[in-house]
Formats: C-alpha cells, sequence, structure tokens
C-alpha cells in the first residue's frame, strides 16, 4: 500500500524536477528554453552564465537551467548537476563538422558521478534546414547505443517553430512517471 501511495503522489503532486540544458555555441538551447515557455520564437544572443525557467507540464514542475554553450564556459557546466534529474542535451543538426566536439563533452558529462541518476534527451535542433542530420544520424555519430547507464531519448526538433518540443516534454513528464 505504501508503494502505490508514494507512486501516485509522484504523478499527482507538483515535485519540482531539475534539468540542464547543454551543448555547444548556437545548437539553440536558450531558444528552446523559451519556446518551452511562451510557445514562440525569441530573440536570444549568447548566453553567459545561464537562464532558469519553470516550466509545467500538466502536474510536472521542472526547474531548467540554459547554461552557456561556448568554449570557455564548458568548464564550469559541472557546477550546475547536482540534483539534476535530466540532461538535455541540444545539438545543431547542420554543424557536422563539431558533432565529435559534443559527443565528448556529452561522453565526459555523463561520467560525471552527481549526474548517474540523470535521464538523458538529445534534441536534434534546425530540423528545418537543408542538409541537416537525422535524429538517427546524431545518434549514430554520438555512439548514444553505448550509453547503458541512462535512460536515454533522442528528439528531432526545430526550436524556431516548436516543432518537436511537445514531444521532448512528454517523454520527460513519462520518465517522471515511471520513476
Amino acid at each position: 500500500m505504501g508503494f502505490l501511495l508514494t507512486k501516485m503522489m509522484a504523478v499527482f503532486c507538483d515535485k519540482e524536477h531539475k534539468v540542464i540544458i547543454v551543448g555547444l555555441d548556437n545548437a539553440g538551447k536558450t531558444t528552446i528554453l523559451y519556446q518551452f515557455l511562451t510557445k514562440e520564437a525569441v530573440h536570444t544572443s549568447p548566453t553567459i552564465g545561464s537562464n532558469v525557467e519553470e516550466i509545467k507540464v500538466r502536474n510536472s514542475n521542472f526547474l531548467v537551467w540554459d547554461i552557456g554553450g561556448q568554449d570557455s564556459l564548458r568548464a564550469s557546466w559541472h557546477s550546475y548537476y547536482c540534483n539534476t534529474e535530466f540532461v538535455i542535451l541540444v545539438v545543431d543538426s547542420t554543424d557536422r563538422e563539431r558533432l565529435t566536439l559534443t559527443k565528448e563533452e556529452l561522453h565526459r558529462m555523463l561520467a560525471h558521478e552527481e549526474l548517474q541518476k540523470a535521464a538523458l534527451l538529445i534534441m536534434a535542433n534546425k530540423q528545418d534546414m537543408k542538409g541537416s542530420m537525422t535524429a538517427a544520424e546524431i545518434s549514430q555519430c554520438l555512439t548514444l547505443d553505448s550509453i547503458t547507464t541512462h535512460t536515454w531519448h533522442v528528439q528531432a526538433c526545430c526550436a524556431l517553430t516548436g516543432e518537436g518540443l511537445p514531444a521532448s516534454l512528454d517523454w520527460m513528464r513519462s520518465q517522471v512517471v515511471v520513476n
């Protein structure tokens, strides 16, 4: 009975879930954050430090930290890891040249002790652009099949139009319910 009550509380209560959005500079992290919040595209500039917003999805509250992705800022990502339940990695689907760097950053991050229990959502952004890689191509390049220690999902999306973003939030919400 106690287990059932705990599960019901998790589904119907508004516990806050910490999310970090990371990725290389110009991947679309901030645009995604504000598209989640306002459901419209906003003009952004490079993030120096972080932006934080609360996103509500039905009975789930996500505290979302958008962290700057410039080379000089990536070394500080680890300072945001404590109590993180979800890592959203935004990938610019047109940036084939830096996908190896994205892969290195991803695997370095997932090795961090404070992210052991975090679920991983890869957002293959800029799907509206000609020549963009598919979600499957990005999955293969990032060697996601080798990640067995984290639950992960790849979602094709377009931050400017919002396409794919509701499905991303639904996946996160489903992970909250499962756990």
